[in-house]
């Protein structure tokens, strides 16, 4: 039986947070290999990339959610109690449930309200001063997530809900006051969330049929009873909060027309080549960092034994940006995707594996909708100038973004 590589650390936590993305991939090309263990938060902890370690890591047979990610992060980015942490049958039922939102027309009208909802900013940016894109993709796409998922936000308040998704967002690796504004804003928005679904139980708050608002509250568990209102409260978010994150992907769009302009004549003549470069989008820029599981019971796997309970971690980045998976990883080149079939353990910037029974991102196909909008609305609906400023990813920071949030100026409307 082979042994893992070891990192000679005694832990590598810090390490961890000062190699961000680039933390599992660098031990891996030091070791020559794809697998090694390390210790993090003082627990043993078994790392992996590239297409056949996210094979394995998405067989339910052998790995479990349960207890896998750390508290810090539930109190922040997913809840406690939501979808992520779930196996077996509790987990498809509750996966079905979010599924069942996500109909070819449900992800097409969610597009179409982004898109109102951005058209309807360009007049006030064509009259104001800089606009800086992240903070305005954040603020659209929460008014129009919650539109869609029956969700009532008055002009008062979808400042200080959009506040409260960001700081779950940003928070989960951080320390500090980073960490802290997540917590506060995880509570906060789990209370609204769970006033929400009560509300709609006590027939309070009427809200449209099939909408998530409506569906979440009303769902029933394999025992045939409503969801806890604070578990209810968590799906809730777990629609609303990744829908909100899609802006930092908006900001990568905007990022990587800035920097390969001639892509933009090219999305505007083919919806095809906006596909391609939207999942060139997802594959380059770093999103997720990783996604954690636990060895459901002890196995071996290419000469490697994984012992009952280890805690492991599959790179996503480093899968997304694998030599062997993808030919000049660090290059941006959407033509990669020409013809592309789809392969659900190679391009994993949300999860991999299926939808319906696995832990890949339910979202998904909404995630791919807003991008396209985003595209045709950056290069058809506007004209803007992109003023000197730090524009550079640091992969240490997760999640990452350009400094500035990417400022825009002088747009004017061409659509």
């Amino acid at each position: 039986m082979a042994t893992i590589p070891t990192d000679r650390s005694p832990d590598s936590t810090m390490a961890f947070l000062r190699g961000g993305y680039r933390f599992i991939s660098a031990r891996c090309e030091r070791y020559g290999t794809d697998i090694f263990q390390t210790r993090l938060l003082l627990e043993p902890t078994i790392c992996l990339r590239g297409r056949p370690a996210a094979e394995l890591f998405h067989d339910a047979d052998r790995f479990v959610r349960e207890g896998a990610m750390p508290t810090r992060a539930q109190r922040t980015l997913t809840g406690r109690g939501g979808v992520q942490g779930l196996d077996g049958e509790t987990h498809r039922d509750r996966k079905a449930m979010l599924m069942s939102l996500m109909t070819p027309t449900a992800v097409r009208h969610l597009g179409q309200l982004f898109a109102d909802e951005w058209q309807a900013r360009i007049a006030a940016w064509e009259l104001g001063g800089p606009v800086t894109l992240h903070p305005e993709a954040a603020s659209m796409l929460t008014r129009a997530v919650c539109a869609w998922a029956g969700v009532p936000l008055s002009a008062g308040e979808q400042d200080r809900r959009t506040a409260q998704l960001q700081a779950m967002i940003d928070s989960a690796p951080a320390v500090g006051p980073r960490h802290w504004r997540g917590r506060l804003g995880r509570l906060r928005a789990e209370r609204w969330a769970g006033d929400l679904v009560q509300r709609v139980r006590a027939g309070s708050l009427r809200v449209p049929e099939g909408s998530a608002l409506r569906v979440i509250a009303e769902h029933r568990d394999l025992q045939g009873q409503p969801l806890p209102h604070r578990i209810a409260a968590v799906e809730l978010l777990n629609v609303l909060r990744p829908t909100v994150a899609v802006a930092r992907f908006v900001v990568f769009a905007a990022l990587a027309l800035h920097d390969h302009p001639a892509w933009r004549q090219r999305v505007r003549d083919s919806d095809d080549v906006t596909e391609q470069f939207v999942q060139e989008i997802r594959r380059y820029y770093p999103f997720f960092p990783v996604a954690a599981a636990r060895v459901r019971r002890a196995f071996d796997w290419q000469g490697y034994h994984f012992p009952r309970g280890r805690r492991v971690l599959l790179d996503l980045y480093g899968t997304d940006h694998h030599p062997a998976l993808w030919p000049e990883p660090e290059l941006f080149r959407p033509e990669r995707f020409a013809g592309w079939r789809g392969d659900p353990f190679a391009l994993v910037p949300q999860g991999g594996g299926g939808h319906l029974t696995g832990h890949r991102c339910a979202g998904e196909w909404i995630t791919i909708e807003l991008l396209k909008r985003a595209v045709t609305l950056l290069t058809g609906a506007m004209r803007y100038d992109v003023p000197p400023q730090d524009l550079a990813l640091d992969l240490s920071r997760m999640p990452a973004l350009p400094a500035s949030g990417f400022v825009v100026t002088d747009v004017r409307r061409t659509g």
